[in-house]
């Protein structure tokens, strides 16, 4: 065998087994942290809600009210709907007109609305949230991954029942939707704050 072919025979091989070897070996793997998508939030701008209810607030200029179109709904239920974040405040309201019998019911059911959130909640804290204008707002923030994160009540115990609670139309972790949830509450807040009956 002439050399010049022996050479060439000999570095093919020594060029496979170069090959093979680094082919054979554990690949170099760094995993990437954990990450949440960027949510780009506007600033807070607020708009006072059209006349025909009972009650008045400001809102979120973000957001849409639209009528409440559950077979249950009565008339002044709306959601304050965030199209952009797939956020939903539904908002009842009860003319309880000093009758006790429906106004112990009321309470009765908003506390029991939020207890259904128990299964799942991690935590519910509730705190008492005094306005501007004087009125207690019962507030429950419910932690984990539960459907509802915010749920809130004020009366004045002689005609008017305000209720509402936050939904997102998302099955994001709420983990991930941390952010939104908290840019919600705040415009939550400052609704609770503008509220007034007419």
């Amino acid at each position: 065998m002439p050399a010049s072919s022996f050479l060439r025979s000999l570095g093919a091989a020594l060029g496979f087994l170069l090959l093979a070897a680094g082919c054979s070996s554990a690949p170099d793997f760094t995993p990437k942290p954990k990450g949440f998508n960027r949510i780009d939030l506007p600033p807070h701008r607020y708009q006072q809600l059209a006349p025909g209810h009972p009650y008045t607030f400001e809102y979120s200029r973000f957001a849409k009210v639209l009528r409440d179109s559950s077979y249950l709904a009565q008339p002044h239920w709306i959601n304050v709907y965030y199209p952009t974040l797939k956020a939903n405040v539904q908002i009842t309201y009860t003319d309880v007109r000093q009758n006790p019998k429906l106004y112990n019911k009321m309470m009765e059911d908003a506390r029991k609305l939020t207890g259904k959130h128990e299964i799942k909640a991690t935590a519910i804290d509730e705190s008492l949230l005094k306005t501007p204008s004087g009125m207690r707002v019962s507030v429950f923030e419910l932690q984990g991954e539960v459907p509802s994160q915010l749920q809130f009540y004020t009366t004045d115990s002689t005609k008017h029942f305000f209720r509402g609670a936050l939904y997102f139309r998302t099955a994001t972790a709420n983990d991930s939707l941390a952010p939104v949830i908290d840019y919600v509450k705040q415009d939550i807040v400052h609704l609770l704050n503008t509220l007034k009956y007419q």
